[in-house]
């Protein structure tokens, strides 16, 4: 899978200037936006990976596992840091784990996860392909001009993960891990304590091919980078440190927090239920809805994390209270679905939703 076969789509255009541009003409970098902005929760080498950033463009990447038809809010964070760095000029890679879904990611999980067959991952990858191309540019140069920035990918680690002969892969890289070292992983050691539901041999290996991700990518596209969610800060410290140890390279993770809504709710449910970034799963008014019926206390978190918004717009609508917050959600329902979906669809959900309710 490659950037060739993306939907013709286009990501849409936010704001101008927007929050990068405000950043970027500040002479802020990438590093300070994200962590402004609250997307950062660790980072490996924060020195390190600013000068980096400051040397010129740098590669990184995500991975997102593609166990359903469709990827959900809940990846919406990783796709919009990859979309601000491309904004910074830097070139991001969309991995769909096309690879790893075959053997499961236990993190986080206290059983042993569903296996899916080729079949249904294949048919999971066609969903959710298209659906980056809202926020990232392949073409390259819709950000920035001069000079423009890069391209982003479209890959799938099974297009070398399944290429790999098993005594060689230990020989070469199941050395550079040691198991007492990975017995002590809370993901590992949950799993293994009394009740913790056990851990198959299959999922031990999980971490070992999702750090050969970063190997591959080091050595292939020179990909400096590897951004997740905090539950994968031990996957990634993995990676970032197989790369020193096969190839002597430097490499930097980073890390942001998993999202709950004030109330505590995991980001991304509505009602129990998944909100999709598929409009034949989740509607683009149903999507407006999720935004709009944010709670007041998380309105302004969610406008820096999922709008391109500058800060003292944001600061101006979450400077009231009650009732009067009620235009703040609006117009990140707005910017959130515009984002996702394209203007005109923002711009029928938003009225579809003021002729029901008012506002």
């Amino acid at each position: 899978m490659d950037a060739a076969t993306a939907a013709p789509l286009a990501p849409a255009a936010p704001p101008t200037p927007d929050a990068v541009d405000l950043a970027r003409a500040a002479g802020q970098g990438p590093l300070d936006y994200l962590r402004a902005r609250g997307y950062v929760q660790d980072v490996t080498d924060e020195a390190g990976l600013r000068a980096a950033f400051a040397a010129g463009p740098v590669t990184l990447y995500q991975g997102f596992d593609p166990s359903a038809a469709s990827l959900h809010i809940g990846n919406l964070l990783g796709i919009m840091m990859l979309a601000a760095t491309q904004r910074f000029g830097h070139r991001p890679i969309a991995l769909a784990g096309g690879g790893t879904m075959l053997v499961g990611d236990p993190s986080g999980k206290t059983s042993t996860r569903a296996l899916l067959d080729s079949e249904a991952i294949a048919a999971n990858l066609a969903g959710i392909k298209t659906q980056f191309a809202r926020h990232l540019d392949f073409a390259g140069g819709a950000f920035v001009a001069d000079p423009p920035n890069p391209a982003a990918m479209l890959l799938d680690n099974a297009d070398w993960l399944l290429e790999l002969r098993y005594i060689p892969f230990l020989r070469d890289v199941g050395r550079h891990f040691s198991v007492n070292e990975m017995l002590t992983a809370e993901t590992y050691r949950t799993r293994l304590q009394e009740g913790g539901g056990g851990l198959n041999f299959v999922e031990f290996n999980y971490r070992l091919v999702q750090a050969y991700d970063f190997l591959y990518l080091s050595r292939t596209e020179g990909c400096a980078l590897q951004i997740g969610g905090s539950d994968q800060w031990g996957n990634i410290v993995a990676g970032v440190d197989l790369v020193r140890k096969a190839d002597g390279g430097k490499a930097f993770g980073l890390v942001c927090p998993l999202l709950t809504t004030a109330s505590g709710q995991k980001l991304g449910k509505s009602v129990g239920n998944s909100v999709w970034l598929d409009p034949a799963l989740t509607s683009p008014y149903d999507y407006y809805q999720h935004w709009v019926n944010t709670e007041d206390a998380d309105v302004a978190r969610l406008l820096r994390l999922f709008t391109f918004l500058p800060e003292d717009r944001i600061a101006a609508l979450t400077a009231a209270s009650g009732r009067a917050l009620r235009e703040a959600k609006a117009v990140l329902a707005r910017e959130a679905t515009a984002l996702q979906h394209g203007p005109e669809a923002s711009a029928e959900a938003e009225a579809a939703s003021r002729a029901l309710f008012g506002g």
